[in-house]
């Protein structure tokens, strides 16, 4: 009788040892991301799909309900989410992922942000105070990202240190080594003109030396009209551009309409995990965006 005592004792501390930390994350990006750094030590729920806008979700109660059973919320944060989390956050009514809790990650606060207003107001439109949200789309930034992260983690679960430890190494050394081939691949997209549905390209610029000269929406979050496509289409004269590009979750008219006009290619890129069939994970997310824009220039 002892000796199943012992083995049972055996197998809860056990079962503690390797439990899951349940993590409920924003968005696909950084649902890969901790998955890349815990492996089975988190059980991950997405709260958002690739063909979502972030911006634009509702506060289901089905999102409510996995929020209440989180130990960590890993978000984008810098107001991405701000039409729907802090719904979430208080019906949920779980301490441990409030902000400023251990279990409150907001991924915004560990990258340098760009597009940072001078100035806030309405009528310019969804202008985030934080600066540009959209930080996913330049891999430098899940080098400080996941650094932080693997910390947070720790942090929740010390018994597993250790193995975060190795996970966060390996990845380190395997990213470093995806970005010098991603740019190396990109290079003959430094300096060429764009045209971007919305503004969620600026670190995907800032890294491969793209140039931006014009966007589709009049202001950021509104839908074109056919008369500012217009103007659009106009100012290509002065300024041409080599392709006009947009989220896989964007609308894809505007940009097919400017396109056949301006006879340049309407390029669709991931911008997240599961964004096209071939993004399946972090690394491919990246191996296919450049491999679309690369195809632009054709």
């Amino acid at each position: 009788m002892k000796k199943i005592l012992y083995a049972f004792l055996l197998l809860l501390i056990s079962g503690n040892s390797h439990a899951a930390l349940n993590v409920f994350a924003c968005e696909p990006e950084w649902a890969a991301l901790t998955q890349q750094l815990a492996g089975d030590k988190a059980s991950i729920y997405t709260a958002t799909g690739p063909l979502q806008d972030p911006h634009q979700v509702q506060a289901r109660p089905s999102l409510i309900a996995k929020a209440r059973n989180a130990q960590l919320l890993v978000c984008t944060g810098a107001e991405l989410e701000i039409g729907w989390m802090p719904v979430v956050l208080r019906e949920s009514g779980n301490s441990k992922i409030q902000p400023g809790s251990s279990g409150n990650f907001e991924a915004a606060q560990y990258v340098a942000m760009l597009e940072v207003p001078t100035r806030l107001d309405r009528a310019d439109g969804d202008v985030h105070a934080a600066g540009n949200p959209h930080i996913q789309t330049d891999p430098r930034n899940f080098l400080p990202v996941a650094e932080a992260l693997s910390k947070r983690m720790i942090q929740l679960d010390p018994a597993n240190t250790a193995f975060y430890q190795q996970r966060l190494t390996a990845f380190n050394q395997q990213w470093r080594a995806a970005i010098a081939k991603w740019e190396k691949q990109a290079a003959p997209l430094k300096g060429v003109s764009i045209i971007a549905h919305h503004k969620g390209f600026p670190y995907l610029n800032d890294w491969l030396g793209l140039k931006e000269v014009a966007e589709l929406e009049p202001k950021p979050g509104m839908e074109p009209s056919a008369a500012y496509l217009g103007q659009v289409l106009n100012e290509l004269q002065q300024h041409p551009a080599r392709m006009v590009i947009r989220a896989a979750y964007q609308n894809e008219r505007p940009s097919e309409w400017i396109a056949e006009r301006a006879h340049i290619p309407a390029v669709m890129l991931p911008f997240t995990v599961g964004g096209t069939p071939q993004a399946t994970d972090m690394f491919t997310m990246f191996d296919d965006t450049i491999a679309r824009l690369l195809a632009g220039l054709k």
